[in-house]
């Protein structure tokens, strides 16, 4: 479910006061960060992510890769700064706004 303009300005706001989570290296969407990035998005629904990748078009490639296969949402990309979440549907941590 795409989350709307109002749903994502609320959730720029709560990522504002996060500090990166992942740290993501030069090899990667490794299986071991994706395992990390899954318990990170399980555990706080909203999640910073820092990119060691300098070239915009690779880096936007990866943020795609790591939207699909963590199957979250890209909230803010700022630089080499990426935000996603993703709701915890045993137990909702963060409650959206409606659309």
């Amino acid at each position: 479910m795409p989350l709307s303009k109002k749903q994502k300005k609320f959730l720029r706001t709560k990522c504002h006061a996060l500090k990166a989570v992942i740290m993501m290296g030069q090899k990667g969407l490794t299986a071991e960060v994706l395992n990390e990035l899954e318990i990170a998005l399980t555990h706080h629904e909203l999640v910073k992510i820092k990119l060691s990748v300098d070239d915009r078009d690779v880096r936007k490639q990866m943020i795609v890769e790591i939207c699909e296969k963590s199957q979250s949402e890209e909230v803010q990309s700022i630089g080499k700064t990426l935000s996603v979440y993703r709701v915890n549907p045993d137990q909702a941590i963060i409650d959206l706004p409606r659309r």
